[in-house]
């Protein structure tokens, strides 16, 4: 498995949609839900697939689409607007068989995070999008959020660390700005 760091956010829009045709065309509609439930939340993949089907549907006859989460690495409760991705993931969801969000296909259990690494690899294969694993959603939905908004300190909240730099390095910011600073200096010109 590639190590966390090799991990990349997706940052580019094309192969944000390059994915999520692989997912849909190449693995399945549950695979697929858990790359955009993950990517539009930035849960931990392990948090993802300890969701319910009731914890979904449960939000139905709520206004506020606000799916609350006890996170597995921290014991805190969060609370995460789903509302931009809340009618696909309710559709999924009602169509299930299984008290999982993400069922496996072996007993009635939610799949693993292996699993949800290889399907996501073998999308990745397919889009041409590279350096994907585990880590690739929560790592996007940062990527974007920070590139919508430039407000590392709310992020930084959002993901639970403990300080900016541990941010915008785990996003791939700093790395970034730097290359394309490089791009533009030469101690010749």
């Amino acid at each position: 498995m590639n190590h966390i760091k090799d991990v990349q956010p997706i940052r580019d829009k094309q192969q944000l949609e390059d994915m999520k045709w692989a997912l849909k065309r190449h693995c399945s509609t549950r695979d697929y839900i858990l790359f955009i439930l993950g990517c539009e939340t930035g849960l931990r993949v392990g948090d993802l697939l300890k969701l319910t089907k009731q914890q979904i549907i449960g939000l139905k006859s709520r206004r506020e689409k606000i799916l609350k989460v006890k996170e597995g690495k921290t014991k805190k409760i969060r609370e995460i607007y789903i509302g931009n991705c809340f009618d696909e993931v309710y559709q999924y969801a009602t169509e299930l068989n299984s008290e999982w969000l993400f069922p496996s296909r072996k007993g009635d259990k939610a799949i693993t995070p292996t699993q949800a690494y290889r399907q996501l690899n073998k999308a990745g294969d397919f889009a041409g999008v590279e350096s994907i694993g585990n880590h690739t959603l929560r790592k996007t939905f940062g990527y974007w959020f920070y590139k919508a908004t430039k407000d590392v300190a709310m992020l930084q909240q959002i993901l639970n660390h403990s300080h900016p730099e541990i941010t915008l390095r785990y996003i791939g910011i700093t790395e970034e700005e730097t290359n394309n600073i490089l791009k533009n200096f030469s101690v010749f010109n």
